[in-house]
């Protein structure tokens, strides 16, 4: 099993979910968050003041899939997430980590059947 967490803009998440549907990737958990990469921030002028904004606005997906779905889960958040054909600095970051082990609190399945 794998877990995977992908770092995206938040107006590319409606694309990665239709894209994770259509790879029967159908559960996943989306947070908001804020982080600073390669972008660095940048500066807004509020009522006449200027600031530098450290932290960016992205969106987290968590998913956990079984083995064999996981470069697929991969390539279809990669193609959907990415802006334009090219890409651009800021797109995000997909990270896979091994999973260990899952249980399904209602009917206590393990492993890949709580999946």
């Amino acid at each position: 099993m794998k877990y995977i967490i992908a770092i995206i803009q938040p107006s590319r998440l409606e694309a990665v979910k239709e894209a994770l549907s259509e790879t029967e990737v159908f559960r996943m958990t989306v947070t908001d968050a804020q982080g600073v990469g390669q972008q660095k921030g940048h500066t807004e002028i509020y009522r006449g003041h200027e600031y530098q904004v450290n932290f960016i606005r992205k969106v987290k997906i968590e998913v956990a899939v079984n083995d064999e779905f996981a470069d697929q889960t991969i390539e279809a958040i990669q193609n959907a997430a990415r802006t334009g054909e090219e890409g651009k600095i800021g797109d995000g970051k997909i990270f896979m980590l091994p999973l260990e082990e899952a249980v399904r609190i209602r009917t206590k399945e393990r492993g890949n059947d709580a999946i």
